[in-house]
């Protein structure tokens, strides 16, 4: 008898922990109670017999390999391990083992990720060191990205935070729709209060009261400027304790096993497009063709088979990242995109949320075998893009597609402009406070179509920009600034 290997998920675990300080864990101790949690939600505990692999995403802890740790904690034995630094597609991990899992490779898979970032800010409130757990043997694999992220221009005007690209992004979208500033704004802050009442009934989310659109729209003391137009409830909340966990095994495990037929969910699809084009050299900035293709592939997945995807957890770092994945999965409707309530409400631990909002759509479909789910993903600044169908009822295999070939045939990057002054049209640009207060970036495009970044501390500019639209003006440059 030919045994079936199609990929299953049958143990899942998401926890947040709130409190005071002595109640806050490590990420370490966090992965492991997601494990213990993942391995006794599948109902058999011999599903540790058939682990060989937990992959882990990087997360802003030191160990070297937790992995190792927790399996020799849970008693799994025989097993390698992997990190994942932050530039690959946390669906990524999904995929290897589902892929890895059809092909006969593996039995089973455990991916775990963990944060204790808001354990590091009680402590520095509280004046205390915060200790983890020494792990200094590495593992069995790192994986990391090709290309950098960012480019060295951006950065430095920039920096590391993500929240710049993004609001730069966020404008180029406001102008292609031709909204007002105005308009949009109270739109993506409608968006978020919407989100913020799905966080609410989440019972793993990070916030326990729903805001308006109005506490969105304006900052306050609790909702300072970021990066115009972005808000602190805007953004992404990384400053969380929380950690997930997913086993994932093929079928005859399962059978074998005998999990019941109610904890298991198929991923079906997944499409991944790792295209690397900094976000200043993209033709389009806000429709990469990446993006589009692995999109296209979905949607021409579920037309071919007839599916109609019901549910969503569309990756929600920032307003644009959403508003993004809607236009490409061609929504019309623009709410009710999360299961989870979104990264700035349900919390976004770093380089794991993706693992968070499957884990949720997973347990969405366990409810109601009606739904069909669709998560997607990020890593960078919309640099690459994933997305990936969940059901109840499995296919005769899980499809797989990296366009990533087809997007850098077609989608070249541009060039850095080497003109040191002259006229260009805005394409993109905020507004940040640094020391030495506000300071506008604007991405532009010379008269050779090549790129360049601008600043200006102007505040007669800087007023305007904030109320008059930008994108599209004509400028003049000299050297670094707009003049």
């Amino acid at each position: 008898m030919q045994k079936n290997k199609t990929p299953v998920v049958i143990g899942v675990s998401s926890i947040t922990q709130k409190g005071s300080y002595e109640d806050l864990d490590e990420a370490l101790i966090l992965m492991d109670m997601a494990t213990k949690n993942a391995i006794k939600n599948c109902g058999n505990n011999d599903i540790k017999k058939y682990i060989n692999e937990i992959s882990i995403p990087k997360g802003y802890w030191r160990y070297r390999d937790p992995g190792n740790w927790i399996a020799e904690n849970n008693n799994i034995k025989n097993i390698k391990t992997s990190i994942t630094k932050v530039g690959v597609l946390q669906q990524n991990l999904i995929n290897k083992a589902a892929l890895k899992i059809q092909e006969g490779s593996i039995n089973a898979s455990l991916i775990i990720g963990g944060e204790s970032r808001y354990k590091r800010v009680i402590a520095s409130k509280l004046g205390k060191k915060y200790i983890e757990t020494e792990l200094n043997i590495n593992p069995d694999e790192y994986i990391k990205s090709e290309s950098e992220l960012r480019l060295d221009e951006e950065e430095q005007v920039l920096g590391e935070m993500a929240v710049g690209y993004y609001s730069i992004l966020e404008s180029a979208y406001r102008a292609s729709k031709k909204n007002s500033i105005k308009d949009h704004n109270k739109n993506i802050a409608e968006l978020y209060e919407g989100f913020s009442k799905i966080a609410v009934n989440n019972k793993k989310s990070w916030v326990s009261e729903p805001l308006t659109s109005k506490d969105i729209l304006e900052a306050s003391n609790t909702n300072p400027k970021q990066s115009f137009p972005y808000n602190k409830f805007h953004c992404t909340t990384w400053n969380v304790n929380q950690s997930s966990a997913l086993i994932i095994c093929s079928e005859d495990i399962a059978d074998k096993l005998n999990i019941a037929y109610e904890k298991r969910v198929y991923p079906l699809a997944s499409s991944e497009s790792n295209n690397m084009i900094p976000t200043l050299l993209r033709r389009k900035l806000i429709d990469p063709l990446g993006m589009k293709l692995a999109a296209k592939y979905i949607l021409d997945f579920c037309k071919t088979y007839n599916i109609q995807p019901n549910s969503y957890d569309l990756y929600s770092c920032f307003p644009v990242a959403v508003q993004m994945f809607a236009d490409a999965l061609k929504l019309k409707d623009k709410q009710d995109l999360t299961v989870t309530g979104g990264m700035a409400f349900a919390g976004g631990p770093l380089n794991h949320y993706v693992m968070t909002s499957t884990v949720k759509m997973i347990e969405e479909i366990r409810n109601d075998i009606s739904k069909v789910g669709i998560v997607t993903g990020v890593s960078g600044m919309m640099t690459k893009q994933s997305f990936a169908l969940w059901a109840k009822k499995p296919l005769d295999k899980f499809y797989f597609k990296d366009v990533s070939l087809d997007a850098n045939s077609l989608d070249k990057p541009l060039k850095i402009s080497n003109q040191s002054n002259g006229k260009a049209i805005v394409i993109g640009y905020t507004v940040i406070n640094d020391n030495k207060g506000p300071k506008a970036i604007l991405y532009v495009e010379d008269l050779n179509n090549d790129r360049k970044i601008l600043i200006s501390r102007d505040n007669k500019y800087i007023n305007d920009m904030e109320k008059n639209e930008w994108v599209g003006k004509k400028i003049d440059f000299n050297g670094r600034y707009l003049v």
